[in-house]
């Protein structure tokens, strides 16, 4: 129920794209139902955005137009401020210490800027007692901030692993569906604006371990370090390699993983096969999951859209919400005796799935088992892919645990043979 002693909740938004649209048509539209639940009434005041010619779609009468966003944070009229521009400096990071040194509330769905300033600027709003806020920088319309901070309070988290970028997720998808190459899926996606026109931080796996950062930092209370972060994106997968997965018994995800461990936090992004047996494998298209291992609880699972105008928006009146309830504890925890050095991925345990293509000659396999038993590693199953005469034949091996070390010197022994038609492939197998 509202207060009516309560003051209007002023917002100032800055960036108006789909996101920023979004969260202006949710509290006007929604104006009652936002109200009664968080007994306060919101409304947006103040505006900024590059070019105010451009039709949005709805009216900007009334409002406040500032050229530049950083002065919504000392407009008189704006109580709380939104950012939505994007991008780890310039402008949001101006935006977020001026709003934040003013003493107002901060909300962003900037992964980039918190992923890289979130500590820096945590430790400004508790020394200003602003609320800082960024549940939509992570996973769009799942709560999984709220959930790791507040839900699971109790509990010591010590794995979390997801699928964070729905780009990737759709590319990966449609390529299982259709068969064609990654190249051609991707600038379908384009076409659909589910990629950027430059998709590097989405497919090289960069928007992933923004993502998968913050949610270390908030669910071990570990350092922020993006540097500390093992990247891979999925630019190698190929058709054949989801086909030979699928008729191992896997499907091939872009994962971010994040395990507490006696160091410190390893934090890792790369492609993954996962079994068809775990829910993380038929989670497909456009959408996340993030899953959370702890104690007491043992695992849990939050599922969803994660990315586009609905979702995100609706994550960030959620945060609004908070702030018109009086919310002020940070949500970035300040750094526990938790460090995310780099732990480096040569000792890294797993099975791996390896693709080998090969010329069709004798003695092609005895050189390949050679250069394997010369590291140590061992083969749980291998299968020869029939092909062409005189084309290049497939060879897949799956190999019993080993580490990172010794299946990349084997696959550098192997590279360099003469029979290889084309480079190794090999893709991690994670064990959920």
């Amino acid at each position: 129920m509202s207060d009516d002693n309560k003051p209007v909740l002023k917002v100032g938004v800055a960036g108006l794209g789909t996101v920023g649209g979004g969260v202006i048509k949710i509290l006007r539209d929604n104006a009652a139902l936002l109200t009664q639940r968080s007994g306060r009434a919101m409304a947006v005041t103040a505006v900024s955005a590059r070019n105010r010619r451009v039709d949005r779609g709805f009216s900007f009468d009334g409002l406040t137009w500032h050229d530049d966003p950083v002065d919504l944070a000392a407009d008189p009229n704006v109580d709380v401020v939104v950012e939505l521009i994007g991008g780890s400096d310039g402008p949001a990071l101006l935006l977020a210490q001026a709003a934040l040194k003013e003493g107002k509330p901060f909300v962003t769905a900037n992964k980039a800027l918190i992923a890289r300033h979130g500590e820096a600027l945590s430790a400004l709003a508790v020394e200003q007692d602003a609320p800082l806020r960024f549940e939509a920088a992570v996973a769009g319309g799942i709560p999984i901030i709220k959930a790791l901070s507040e839900g699971l309070s109790a509990n010591t988290i010590d794995r979390v692993y997801a699928i964070l970028n729905g780009t990737c997720n759709y590319i990966l998808s449609v390529m299982e569906e259709t068969g064609a190459p990654f190249e051609d899926i991707l600038a379908d996606a384009q076409k659909l604006g589910y990629a950027e026109a430059d998709p590097t931080f989405d497919v090289d796996g960069i928007d992933t371990a923004h993502k998968l950062a913050i949610l270390s930092s908030v669910a071990f209370g570990a350092s922020l370090n993006m540097d500390a972060m093992f990247t891979e994106g999925i630019r190698h997968i190929t058709p054949h390699d989801i086909t030979f997965a699928g008729e191992l018994g896997y499907k091939i995800k872009l994962m971010g993983v994040s395990t507490l461990i006696d160091d410190g936090v390893m934090q890792r992004v790369h492609p993954c096969l996962v079994s068809l047996e775990t829910a993380i494998a038929h989670v497909n298209g456009v959408n996340n999951v993030v899953v959370a291992e702890g104690d007491p609880i043992g695992q849990t699972v939050y599922q969803g859209p994660g990315a586009g105008e609905g979702p995100t928006a609706s994550a960030v009146v959620a945060d609004l919400c908070d702030v018109a309830r009086g919310a002020t504890s940070p949500i970035l925890p300040p750094p526990a005796d938790v460090p995310s050095t780099y732990l480096g991925m040569d000792g890294h345990e797993a099975r791996y799935y390896v693709r080998l293509t090969v010329a069709d000659e004798p003695g092609v396999m005895a050189a390949i088992t050679a250069a394997l038993r010369d590291e140590d590693l061992s083969i749980e199953s291998l299968i020869q892919r029939s092909h062409a005469a005189g084309e290049p034949a497939s060879v897949l091996l799956v190999t019993h645990e080993t580490n990172e070390m010794k299946i990349r010197r084997s696959m550098e022994r192997i590279g360099g043979l003469d029979v290889m038609a084309a480079a190794p492939v090999f893709i991690r197998i994670e064990n959920l």
